[in-house]
């Protein structure tokens, strides 16, 4: 490949000097390179990206990606990531390591595209519907006040169970690693095609997540809206509020993110590597 586009989070310390090398590196190896900082943070149109693009790479950390994701879903585009933070699972690069061989890779077509599954999520009440996709996760919590949340979970239209929790993840195996992780639930192979649902800090000595697959769909009914305001969020970053009578519904998306892979480790080495860097 050789036409590129550059997504750059602002708010990441030395993200325009990383944009400006990559795009002068391309541009010196025959290739094009658009893009850079957004005007408006981290989102990006898919009309700003040029008909001709093969690769978008982004400089931030997952969330940086994860956006790019969600704002090019359509384009179809693999995306590879440079993690300018912390911690990264999704990027291939950290900020320590030359990009030179990553460019290389690219460049010289050295690598290997990985589909990952997205969740679709329907917010319907009086007023219409609201949608929204994630690659990571779709959270029901609370929209304000410390309150514990009473909601109904229907299974293919069947009730399944009613929680007393501050709220209930459902995941992507990619975002089985983010705040599912952090609530107890369960590690999942990126290439896994299936959701987990996961209850935050659940009222129950027996509540644990649940493994469904990829072809369920989930049904979250709020209760006590009136009393207790409960939104939809979309890999932390959409809030959908849910009105008085409204449900949120979740399913497989038709979409799918492309990620690329440089490194043939197993997942599980990768995982293993990345968190001994906490």
């Amino acid at each position: 490949m050789e036409h590129f586009y550059l997504i750059a989070n602002s708010q990441k310390e030395g993200t325009r000097q990383a944009a400006a090398d990559i795009a002068a590196y391309v541009r010196s190896r025959g290739g094009t390179c658009a893009g850079g900082i957004p005007e408006n943070g981290r989102n990006v149109a898919p009309s700003q990206v040029p008909e001709e693009t093969e690769c978008v790479i982004t400089l931030g950390g997952d969330g940086t990606l994860i956006q790019a994701a969600r704002d090019l879903v359509d384009l179809e585009l693999p995306l590879i990531g440079v993690n300018m933070g912390h911690l990264g699972y999704l990027t291939q690069v950290s900020r320590s390591e030359s990009v030179i061989p990553m460019l290389d890779s690219l460049l010289e077509d050295r690598y290997c595209v990985e589909r990952r599954m997205m969740l679709e999520g329907r917010v319907e009440g009086p007023s219409g519907v609201r949608t929204g996709i994630a690659l990571n996760d779709i959270v029901l919590t609370r929209k304000d006040v410390l309150q514990v949340l009473n909601f109904q979970v229907y299974l293919n239209r069947a009730y399944f169970n009613e929680y007393n929790a501050d709220g209930i993840i459902a995941c992507t195996p990619t975002g089985s690693t983010a705040y599912n992780l952090s609530a107890g639930g369960p590690i999942v192979a990126p290439g896994a095609e299936l959701m987990v649902l996961t209850p935050i800090c659940s009222h129950s000595l027996n509540s644990r997540s649940i493994v469904l697959s990829a072809e369920d769909e989930v049904s979250l009914r709020p209760l006590d809206l009136v009393q207790k305001a409960q939104t939809a969020v979309f890999d932390g970053d959409q809030v959908l509020e849910i009105e008085p009578g409204g449900t949120l519904e979740i399913r497989r998306a038709q979409k799918y993110t492309r990620l690329i892979q440089l490194n043939s480790a197993p997942f599980l080495e990768n995982l293993r590597n990345k968190m001994a860097r906490i």
